[in-house]
């Protein structure tokens, strides 16, 4: 027994020492290393802006453990790439070890500066060697870099970032955003080179921003524009002859190119039209990947209305498309796609008119619980009597569907006037338990509010979770406009005639073939 009791520490004593030996034998890569890709393609970023990190994967399918005598950067400590093997940074490795059967992870990211280049784009390469010699291989690394008009703003003495004050809460505590007053040098946007902003970027009293057709303006988190007092903003957006390039119209979105961020919501903040803006007009402009597509704030009696849109489409907001606050809007081949609560809501009064427009919303990131389309003429988070206003809303030849069983949402005080009216669109309200049957407001043969209606029809939208609100074969919005109406927008949203059989919403049915 004593000699069994002998033995066991000397096994324990050898088994921690083969445990921590470094010094397995490896056999020196001959060149048959495999991967996971033959080219890492980083997508498009801006100058001076990092990427995405990204991956390569290396195997070994040999039966022998290998060392890789070097993993190197073709331009090596001068190559704007960065690696991390294995966990370990850098941009030059030695004698990576690589088991029998096993693989390791290579990631990659970039950083460019395309200033010294005097060029908008530039396609920078690199490669990632593995060895030397006859037994080299290599796997290319590919990245556009664009050059941009960076906007954002200063920074004071202690850190901080420049912030601007917009008024004082119900506490009487000042509210203030970071952002920065545009100059007038900055009030034109051209199309030659995308423009990112940081913060918020503030058209002042008696100033106009102008955006060029074909602009494009990239907002960082948490920033977007603000049209001041006495301020407007003009977007001059034209029609594109290709639907996928988009080449003349006017695209605000966020500023991560990459792919993996082209449909994620909340990306940058809104566009915000405060209290007091004026002539505000917007034509061919695609908004997405907002907080909240276009806060348009006061004003219900201007005349021309404060805000004047057409041809234009918002979608992919994480809260809403368009917020309307006790404004005016008149809109016209208006796509108001997904968004997380409504695409469309017209709260506290005001006065909207919507022709042909197409407010759809098939939100499919989480639990929506608002309506597509809202209006009620007070404010649902303040006191009815205070806050309330007269409405006037008026929508033509439009499409309100999603999928919700109630996509519209009527709500008044009973105390201001609360006139709406719907005329040849199309309506998706199912009430399958009745909770609406005594309301007036969902009467839908009453044609003080509603006239030649149609109610839970197919739409028969292309692809809802792409926002491709196009018709398809079996749309019941086919032919079914009002022709007047379809008159005075004799073209559609990419240009389509209407003038003939008219359809409901912002889009003319072309027949296309559908799996």
């Amino acid at each position: 027994m004593r000699q069994r009791l002998f033995i066991i520490p000397i096994l324990l004593l050898t088994l921690l020492w083969c445990s921590c030996r470094k010094d397995f034998q490896y056999d020196t890569s001959s060149g048959n290393l495999e991967f996971s890709k033959d080219t890492v393609y980083l997508d498009t970023v801006f100058t001076n802006i990092g990427s995405s990190t990204y991956s390569l994967k290396v195997y070994n399918q040999s039966n022998n453990d290998i060392q890789i005598p070097s993993v190197r950067l073709a331009q090596g400590n001068n190559s704007s790439y960065r690696l991390n093997v294995d966990g370990v940074a850098g941009k030059e490795f030695e004698n990576v070890p690589l088991m029998a059967k096993d693989s390791l992870f290579i990631f990659i990211e970039t950083t460019f500066d395309i200033s010294t280049l005097n060029q908008n784009e530039f396609l920078y390469t690199d490669a990632i060697l593995f060895d030397e010699g006859p037994k080299q291989q290599e796997v290319q690394l590919v990245t556009l870099i664009k050059d941009a008009i960076f906007l954002y703003p200063s920074e004071n003495a202690d850190g901080t970032k420049e912030t601007l004050f917009l008024g004082l809460d119900e506490e009487g505590n000042e509210v203030r955003i970071e952002g920065f007053l545009l100059s007038d040098e900055q009030l034109s946007f051209s199309n030659e080179k995308p423009y990112v902003i940081y913060g918020y970027a503030v058209v002042e009293s008696e100033k106009t921003l102008n955006i060029a057709a074909g602009g494009r303006v990239h907002f960082h988190k948490d920033s977007g524009i603000f049209v001041g007092e006495g301020a407007s903003l003009s977007v001059n957006g034209n029609l594109s002859m290709d639907t996928l390039l988009l080449e003349n119209e006017v695209i605000f979105e966020g500023d991560r190119l990459e792919p993996e961020f082209s449909e994620v919501p909340g990306q940058w903040g809104t566009i915000w039209l405060a209290p007091g803006s004026i002539n505000n007009t917007i034509n061919h402009l695609t908004i997405r990947n907002a907080s909240v597509g276009l806060l348009v704030e006061g004003d219900p009696a201007l005349n021309p209305p404060k805000l004047s849109v057409s041809n234009s489409q918002i979608y992919n907001s994480l809260a809403v498309n368009i917020w309307a606050r006790s404004s005016s809007i008149t809109g016209e081949n208006m796509v108001l796609g997904n968004a997380g609560n409504g695409s469309l809501v017209c709260e506290n009064g005001g006065n909207y008119s919507f022709l042909h427009s197409t407010i759809a919303n098939y939100w499919s990131n989480g639990f929506r619980s608002g309506a597509t389309l809202q209006i009620s003429n007070y404010d649902p988070d303040e006191d009815t009597s205070a806050s309330a206003q007269d409405l006037t809303a008026s929508f033509i030849n439009c499409i309100v569907d999603g999928n919700s069983f109630l996509e519209l949402s009527l709500n008044s005080n009973e105390t201001n006037s609360f006139d709406f009216s719907f005329t040849n669109c199309l309506i998706k309200f199912k009430d399958t338990n009745n909770q609406f049957d005594t309301d007036p407001f969902y009467d839908f043969e009453n044609d003080t509010y509603y006239n030649n209606v149609f109610l839970n029809e197919d739409t028969d939208f292309l692809n809802t979770a792409n926002n491709d609100f196009r018709l398809g074969n079996s749309s019941s919005a086919i032919g079914k406009a009002d022709p007047a109406t379809a008159l005075q927008i004799p073209l559609d949203i990419i240009g389509t005639d209407r003038t003939s059989e008219p359809d409901i919403g912002a889009y003319e049915f072309i027949a296309v073939e559908q799996n």
